[in-house]
């Protein structure tokens, strides 16, 4: 093996440093040198980090972010705000590329970076990075295997990223594991698996870090599971509560969920939600009900898939919920980021929670009880439903998937996606990436069967019919668009937004470009082409008062920063 060849040579370069020293303190040395080389474990630049910012309460507390961006959409608002205005419509066009990091095993990067004090974490596959965020430059590198066996999207090895917490980074696995890594070295302080893949369960999201707790998902929704939100004491692994999002027998909502089938019924939480530390609760999506097309099995509205739940951090209780979609027969998952807004009404101020949900409407909630307030479409080519009654409930057209085929419109991939939105109360509006498409959705029964995706059949292209992305500015009270940015392509980009208070909103373009537009009327002022498609969305940082932007395409991390 390649990396016992290095240890021996790393050895023989040891033992003659040491020659004249004692034969139990060259034992260590050629067992620190052989730990550095060994594969699943931590190696270090030789230069490591001298001194790691701790991430404390009030890092993880900021509303909005500025240097920092200590989570996977900043701040727990999700609105993917940053208060940096160096970077501003004045001068963006002076953009330009500071550094390009490339992991090397990853060929779809979809995380998010995380910046403390400089220090960038950024993963790939199974893989943590620990970068010099002014420079690129790897600090420490914590590796561990891509794992087998696995279904779907856990199959690919997507990862969203990390959580930090005081000194140390969370990571999850393909495979559901749950890692605390040291934030100075990357070495490992512990493992704890929280679901088997051997029942198809697999992790794609960044987790959460609230209070004294790693809140986690899953991913596997197609797969047959039973879908879950769990919390994870901090220091020791030990789980606090486990949600499950399906209720088990005699629990309320089983009545859609006869027999066993609660066991295979999807309702993942495949991304990271939000949290309202003032009200205490945390909002978490899930997934589309399984199997997708066929919903014999599953009578009713199928509660708690293509939901919002509202849970209290502390116990895992269920304070309310919102079902976007009920008894989904379109793989119209919720997973989307549900985002905090407040805005001033009639001198009082409302605390709202929004959505661009993959149905094809934009939903406003009052997130302190989850009543519903309104919805309107948000894409014209809509024709599963006709409306939203004042309920919130969908008035349904009658299309559903057949074994013929159905023309229905949004199409398999949504009206848009789990690539990001944002919010920026300068501007009062909400950006996010719209996607006009349809397909034909085709619906065979077949019974579910351990180790093979649980779908029920699927959808295909209309041949001649093509798709078209914009970049939608939405008022948030009106629940109207401001302004349309089409974009030029095939639909196939799956890059989200970020907003400054420097007036921009970055995006990932449906052309292989990092762009940013004017906030306030949607011009677009400067963009780079990365020539690779983005699959991940935009942060910002600063160090020593210099403002930076990055984001990840294809198989790279690009950082930018002002000519200076």
């Amino acid at each position: 093996m390649e990396w016992i060849a290095a240890l021996f040579k790393k050895c023989n370069c040891l033992l003659r440093k040491i020659a004249d020293m004692k034969s139990r303190s060259a034992l260590i040395l050629i067992f620190l040198g052989a730990l550095a080389l060994t594969p699943g474990v931590a190696q270090q630049e030789q230069s490591p980090v001298s001194a790691v910012p701790l991430v404390n309460a009030d890092d993880l507390l900021a509303k909005p972010v500025g240097s920092n961006w200590p989570s996977y959409n900043g701040d727990y608002t999700g609105r993917r705000y940053s208060l940096l205005n160096q970077i501003n419509a004045a001068n963006v066009e002076q953009l330009h590329a500071a550094w390009v990091f490339h992991p090397g095993n990853s060929q779809r990067l979809e995380a998010t970076p995380v910046v403390i004090g400089g220090i960038m974490y950024v993963t790939s596959a199974n893989d943590v990075f620990a970068l010099d965020a002014r420079a690129g430059r790897v600090l420490w590198h914590y590796t561990r295997p891509v794992s087998s066996g696995l279904l779907d999207d856990a199959a690919s090895h997507k990862n969203r990223g990390v959580a930090v917490w005081k000194d140390s980074v969370y990571l999850l696995t393909d495979d559901a594991h749950l890692l605390r890594l040291d934030a100075r070295s990357g070495g490992l302080i512990w493992d704890v698996e929280y679901a088997d893949k051997t029942k198809h369960y697999g992790a794609t999201s960044a987790p959460l870090a609230v209070k004294d707790e790693i809140i986690v998902g899953t991913s596997g929704g197609d797969s047959g599971v039973r879908g879950f939100v769990s919390a994870y004491d901090a220091l020791t692994g030990k789980q606090k509560w486990r949600f499950w999002t399906i209720p088990g027998p005699g629990e309320f909502g089983s009545s859609s969920w006869p027999g066993k089938t609660y066991l295979y019924g999807g309702a993942t939480t495949w991304l990271p939600g939000t949290y309202d530390p003032d009200l205490n609760l945390l909002y978490w999506t899930t997934s589309n009900a399984a199997p997708d097309f066929v919903g014999d099995s599953r009578p009713g509205d199928d509660l708690y898939t293509a939901c919002v739940l509202a849970l209290d951090p502390d116990s895992g209780k269920l304070k309310w919920y919102f079902q976007f979609t009920p008894h989904d027969l379109y793989d119209y998952d919720a997973n989307e980021t549900p985002v905090l807004v407040d805005v001033q009404e009639n001198g009082t101020t409302r605390h709202l929670l929004v959505q661009a949900n993959r149905n094809g409407f934009f939903y406003v909630l009052d997130r302190t009880n989850g009543k519903f307030l309104q919805a309107t479409p948000f894409v014209e080519k809509l024709n599963w439903a006709t409306g939203i009654d004042s309920s919130g409930r969908p008035q349904l057209s009658g299309r559903i998937p057949t074994a013929q085929g159905t023309y229905i419109c949004p199409g398999i991939e949504g009206a848009t996606n789990w690539f990001s939105p944002s919010y920026n109360p300068g501007t009062g509006l909400f950006y996010f990436m719209a996607l006009e498409s349809c397909n034909i959705f085709f619906a065979k029964p077949k019974p579910f069967t351990r180790g093979e995706t649980y779908y029920n059949t699927g959808t295909k292209r209309v041949p001649g019919e093509s798709s078209q992305k914009i970049l939608l500015a939405f008022s948030v009270p009106d629940g109207k668009a401001v302004w349309r940015y089409p974009q030029t392509g095939d639909g196939g980009s799956w890059g989200g937004t970020m907003t400054t208070a420097g007036g921009l909103v970055f995006f990932a373009d449906d052309a292989d470009s990092f762009e940013a537009v004017d906030a306030a009327s949607g011009r677009s002022l400067w963009h780079f082409n990365t020539g690779q498609q983005i699959s991940a969305s935009p942060m910002a940082y600063a160090i020593n008062n210099i403002q930076y932007v990055a984001i990840a395409a294809g198989s790279d991390v690009f950082s930018f920063t002002l000519s200076h």
